[in-house]
């Protein structure tokens, strides 16, 4: 049995994303300000320098907050590598193209945290029909046009496609697994997202791309708790 899950605050964020800052300022700032999952995520680190990001996280986690979920997008290499150093991971967070969910969980192993993620509508599809008992959460979205995921969706006239409010709350009522939800997602927005019914929202810029990552963060997860059915607002 893995730990509790808490995707209700969930930080994305790689040294492409803080203005050169230091990845362990953003995760402290993150954590101290409530967030509840970190995940690493680099498409221009080497393996080396993830294993070093992760154990670095997984350092202040452990001093902060040790409830914190601590993942990986996408290296399953990295995952492995990293617990073999004694670092504590949590799991990985994978997308459809990537190393299928019924593989990590056979090298994780059933305590393991495993996310998929996948557009809105193709979510919404997949929940009907698809085996989730390998999956522990959905990262869904994205809710707008974003800098930081270029590989997501486009239309025939090459404009992002994004998932508005009523498909995401089709969504939480039919999925078997907690949703968190990303995509250019921002304070403004999560009254909105708690009223679907997902279990959380997931940001990259909003944090780390801030002036002040602590501020932002707090600012965030006090808006979301504030929306939530058993707020005493």
């Amino acid at each position: 049995m893995h730990k509790p899950l808490d995707i209700s605050a969930y930080l994305v964020v790689g040294p492409e994303n803080t203005l050169e800052r230091p990845i362990g300022s953003i995760v402290e700032a993150a954590i101290i300000g409530g967030f509840t999952t970190i995940q690493i995520r680099s498409k221009v680190a080497s393996a080396r320098e993830l294993i070093d990001l992760v154990k670095q996280s997984a350092a202040i986690i452990e001093r902060l907050n040790p409830n914190v979920t601590l993942l990986v997008d996408d290296r399953l290499d990295v995952v492995l590598a990293a617990r073999s150093m004694g670092v504590k991971v949590d799991g990985i967070h994978v997308g459809q193209s990537d190393i299928p969910v019924d593989v990590c969980r056979k090298f994780l192993g059933a305590d393991s945290i495993i996310g998929l993620s996948a557009r809105t509508t193709d979510l919404i599809d997949y929940v009907k029909t698809a085996d989730v008992s390998d999956i522990d959460y959905f990262g869904a979205g994205p809710l707008h046009e974003t800098p930081t995921k270029p590989d997501c969706g486009r239309a025939a006239d090459g404009s992002i496609i994004t998932h508005g409010f009523d498909e995401l709350k089709t969504l939480a009522s039919i999925s078997p697994r907690p949703i968190v939800v990303g995509g250019g997602v921002k304070v403004n927005d999560l009254a909105q997202l708690a009223a679907t019914g997902v279990n959380g929202f997931f940001v990259v810029s909003a944090v780390a791309g801030a002036d002040d990552p602590l501020s932002a963060a707090r600012s965030l997860v006090d808006t979301w708790n504030a929306h939530q059915p058993n707020s005493t607002r």
